[in-house]
């Protein structure tokens, strides 16, 4: 945390101007951009919703993995290299609400309202299980009452990025992205040396249930759908693509692509796999799990040395501190830019911007703790419900609008309402535990745009003559 704090403060000497605050200058390299997009996008469900999930479920539970895989790749591929250069050439956006607004030529600011609007309520709830998966950490391996430790997870993360701002928040994603690496090879390597080769480990977790071992047990079709659609929710994470915005040059995506990804797969199996073969290490030893959440908190406890344990344990802080700022940033930058410059203060000098951004990391900060307090959901299901708010709401209206040259202003605005609206009343009604809520949010937010679109005014010679600058500069 002290350490976090320093870079914090290097990023707070590099921040003079508002460019520097949000995006970096547009100036990070591809292993920063790789580390930072991978850290920020693996909260703490990596190293405690998704073990708990192998451990309580066993392989079934490994769709969402496949699926989550998938969609990261198809990001990197078909969304990264696109923003980077679309964002510059429609007047250099700085957020992601900013871009909707150039392309569309929205003078009336609407699609930057209801964008920020959609972000600010949608991240309240991520940053909120960020903190509870942080305040678990406390409470569970120090024995700090669990509200101590949600306060200074939460002091810590908006000091750093409050000062430091993106080069503070994207630094120490690199740091804590390298850490949960290196954590996620080693504790699978231990539990395995603990429980004897690989085929005994399977052969234990057989005799506890065989059902562990069959990837389609307990599954349904709309089940196993459900789970490959959170790979949908890529196109639409702000605080995941507003990395491609600020990498240095496009030439340097397809580097950072590969770097990502292998982080991402050594991570995320090393994370299945741990979870997994921890059912063999608890049934060998008597052992039984009140939350199967704090599975990898428990073996670091009971597996490895004090001072690796508690690496391990600053693996698991890192995954969630990396995402609570991420969110922290991008909820700022939105309501600032997108909000309180767009509507209330348009002569706003770049020094009174950053310190409305800091005021309004702050914010959001206390008002996430707040709903973190009684901790009521699990990680898991926080997750989720605010992955499916930004991928239906954002991933068809950025796909299309990098894609589709006859979208206009009134198809995006359609698109965020109808994505936006499909989850929460889909949620509402209480049919997630049939459907996930990505897949009637996704389809609506792209059936409303192609509509829309179609039925109303052709984009104007502007915006047409900004698509084909687009196309060339790719």
């Amino acid at each position: 945390m002290i350490g976090m704090l320093i870079i914090g403060y290097f990023g707070y000497k590099r921040t003079a101007t508002l460019t520097d605050y949000m995006l970096g200058g547009r100036s990070l390299g591809p292993v920063v951009t790789a580390l930072s997009a991978g850290a920020s996008d693996m909260s703490g469900w990596l190293l405690l919703g998704l073990p708990g999930a192998m451990f309580a479920q066993g392989l079934s539970a490994s769709w969402i993995v496949i699926g989550l895989t998938i969609g990261a790749y198809a990001n990197w591929l078909y969304v990264a290299p696109r923003l980077r250069v679309f964002t510059e050439v429609a007047g250099n956006a700085m957020t992601i609400p900013e871009f909707f607004q150039n392309r569309f030529e929205d003078r009336s600011n609407i699609l930057r309202l209801v964008s920020g609007l959609v972000i600010l309520v949608f991240f309240t709830f991520y940053v909120s299980s960020g903190i509870v998966s942080g305040a678990v950490l406390f409470d569970n391996v120090l024995g700090f009452e669990y509200n101590t430790g949600l306060w200074l997870i939460t002091g810590v993360v908006v000091a750093y990025t409050l000062f430091g701002g993106f080069l503070a928040v994207s630094w120490t994603d690199s740091v804590q992205g390298t850490i949960m690496f290196l954590a996620l090879i080693i504790i699978p390597i231990v539990i395995l040396a603990n429980t004897g080769t690989l085929p005994v480990t399977i052969d234990r977790i057989h005799e506890v249930d065989p059902a562990l071992l069959d990837l389609f047990k307990g599954t349904t079709f709309l089940g196993i759908v459900s789970l490959f659609a959170w790979g949908l929710g890529y196109f639409g994470q702000p605080h995941i693509i507003v990395r491609f915005m600020a990498i240095s040059s496009v030439k340097e995506m397809k580097k950072a692509r590969r770097i990502g990804m292998g982080w991402m797969i050594f991570s995320i199996c090393g994370a299945m796999f741990s979870g997994l073969i921890a059912i063999a290490y608890m049934n060998k030893n008597n052992i039984t799990l009140k939350d199967p959440e704090t599975v990898l908190l428990e073996l670091s406890k009971l597996l490895f040395h004090p001072l690796i344990g508690g690496l391990l344990m600053a693996a698991i802080l890192s995954a969630v501190m990396s995402t609570i700022s991420s969110q922290l940033l991008v909820t700022s930058s939105s309501l600032t830019g997108d909000l309180y410059k767009a509507f209330f203060r348009r002569s706003a000098t770049d020094k009174e911007m950053i310190i409305a951004g800091r005021l309004s990391v702050l914010t959001v900060a206390v008002i996430a703790a707040a709903l973190a307090y009684s901790r009521n959901e699990t990680i898991l299901s926080m997750v989720g419900y605010a992955w499916a708010g930004f991928g239906s709401a954002f991933g068809p209206v950025v796909l299309l609008s990098l894609y589709w040259k006859r979208m206009n202003k009134w198809g995006a605005l359609a698109g965020l309402i109808a994505g936006s609206l499909g989850v929460i009343g889909w949620k509402a009604l209480g049919l997630s535990d049939v459907l996930y809520e990505m897949i009637p949010g996704f389809a609506l937010g792209t059936l409303a745009i192609i509509i829309v679109s179609v039925m109303t005014s052709k984009p104007t010679k502007g915006i047409l003559d900004t698509f084909d600058e687009y196309s060339k500069s790719l």
